[in-house]
């Protein structure tokens, strides 16, 4: 294969030790005889992403593949082409003059491509008396060749992975849809268990879904979501046994005031910024009205320390639950006003819920009363949320997760 000798940019080009660099693996690459070039292609268009290809550099590639006049690359061939800047932007579908240089650039610095400057910077071949080419100034297809192999198994990944992303972007769509219409059943047939908690946690997780998820972003939700099912599944299976005394009015220290249960609306807000909100001091103060809600049940798996600070070293209502939040609060040193502010910012139970989780993650925070504070600036803000706190804890106390399918 003719790789040439190591080159370096006409003018006032740079030279990087990484070009460098490439040009010698190019140039110890095991190659293979010969590669269908639009093969390789195919290969760099589906692995653009990880090679940092925009499309307008594969229209660039294409061009320039084009000017090659065999269908295969091989290592007997002169594999340099050089087409002026005009002829390819002709066949690059008429691309500006400067997006084309920088297109070139990119393709040089992803290492698809080699220059091979002539003395003055023009592309020309120098051909012998028999019509061969002798020596080519202009762009080598070398890499193309030499890197055949890994670009496939870039290909591959990349397909993999687009492969798992709408294996799980699927199992979420289920998981969501099932987790909806379990709910639904819970609240229509007023089965035991505090569903109108369940609907705001589920209302919650939905909240975090993003418009463009990568595949971290599914993964996350899937997880968040699949717990969520695992809860709802629970409450299910023990629908017989008997309502907790206190039921749902209590279980936030205030009425959920959106109890439509047909409502569509499933990106309701988390917080509600209220202007000119003052300490709890002031008896004029309002509490938040709409807090978030999280089953008992799940917040007490996600933070089981809480457990040994109610009442006879158990906790089975949201009241025994707050109470036992008061009994942490003086134990880790947090200030009534600062509480107090929690609640009105996150709802008697959501301050509740703060203190348990501080309380699980004691040995990582300085000061506990700081901690809360800062968690309540951000709650007036809408910049804090409970959810992935909570979410964090279950999943760091390895709460098994149901089976998607």
């Amino acid at each position: 294969m003719d790789t040439g000798s190591l080159t370096t940019p006409f003018g006032r080009r740079p030279m990087t030790f990484a070009l460098v660099k490439r040009q010698f693996e190019t140039k110890k690459a095991d190659t293979p005889t010969a590669v269908d070039k639009w093969r390789v292609f195919r290969d760099i268009g589906d692995a653009r992403t990880r090679l940092g290809l925009q499309d307008r550099a594969l229209a660039v590639l294409n061009a320039l593949l084009s000017f090659f006049p065999a269908t295969e690359l091989g290592s007997d061939k002169n594999l340099i082409v050089f087409p002026s800047n005009a002829q390819l932007s002709a066949r690059a579908n008429g691309i500006a003059g400067t997006t084309l240089r920088k297109c070139l650039g990119t393709l040089v610095d992803a290492g698809i491509i080699i220059r091979k400057d002539s003395p003055n910077g023009k592309r020309y071949a120098r051909k012998s008396g028999e019509g061969d080419i002798e020596d080519a100034y202009g762009f080598s297809l070398a890499p193309l060749l030499a890197r055949a192999a890994e670009f496939a198994a870039l290909a591959q990944e990349v397909a993999a992975e687009q492969r798992r992303f709408r294996i799980m972007k699927d199992r979420l769509t289920i998981v969501r849809r099932d987790v909806r219409k379990l709910i639904t059943v819970g609240l229509e047939e007023n089965l035991p268990g505090d569903w109108t908690a369940v609907e705001a946690c589920f209302i919650n997780v939905v909240s975090r879904f993003v418009r463009r998820p990568t595949l971290a972003d599914i993964a996350a939700s899937l997880e968040e979501m699949s717990l969520l099912h695992e809860e709802v599944s629970r409450m299910l299976e023990t629908r017989e046994e008997t309502k907790k005394s206190d039921g749902n009015d209590i279980a936030f220290g205030c009425h959920i005031q959106n109890s439509n249960t047909e409502s569509s609306n499933e990106l309701e807000p988390c917080f509600e910024k209220k202007p000119g909100e003052k300490s709890a001091t002031n008896n004029t103060t309002k509490r938040k009205a709409e807090p978030e809600a999280f089953p008992l049940s799940m917040v007490l798996r996600a933070c089981p320390e809480i457990t040994a600070y109610g009442p006879g070293g158990s906790i089975s209502s949201w009241r025994e639950m707050m109470a036992g939040a008061v009994t942490i609060r003086q134990m880790l040193g947090v200030s009534p006003s600062a509480y107090e502010e929690a609640c009105d910012a996150l709802g008697q139970a959501g301050a509740a819920i703060a203190i348990a989780c501080i309380l699980e993650r004691a040995n990582h925070i300085n000061s506990a009363g700081g901690y809360l504070r800062d968690l309540t600036a951000k709650a007036r803000r809408g910049e804090f949320s409970l959810g992935p706190m909570l979410f964090a804890l279950l999943r760091a106390q390895g709460a098994p997760l149901s089976k998607t399918g």
